[in-house]
């Protein structure tokens, strides 16, 4: 299934700029960013509940915030891409 993971992280503080990175690298292990703090993970759920609660663990939920959208199997329909950045396929190989 294709999740939209966004983020939103305090970034006034030392301690805010080290979460913000630590969020980030868990991202980019589990999906491809698309903005900043925008990122289509393509996981299985038992991998989504990993993901979740390792970005759980690292936030501070008094000043960041955590959003899950979930596209399903069937979202190539759902999303539509205009502008820079070209869209990619979640589910073709990633060459890099």
């Amino acid at each position: 299934m294709l999740v939209l993971v966004t983020y939103d992280v305090n970034v006034e503080t030392q301690e805010g700029r080290r979460r913000l990175r630590r969020v980030a690298k868990i991202c980019v292990n589990h999906g491809q960013r698309v903005q900043n703090s925008v990122f289509e993970c393509k996981v299985e759920p038992a991998m989504l509940v990993r993901l979740k609660a390792a970005l759980e663990a690292e936030i501070d939920p008094e000043t960041d915030s955590l959003r899950f959208y979930n596209l399903g199997k069937n979202w190539h329909g759902r999303v539509e891409h205009i502008g820079a950045k070209s869209s990619y396929d979640p589910e073709r190989p990633l060459i890099i």
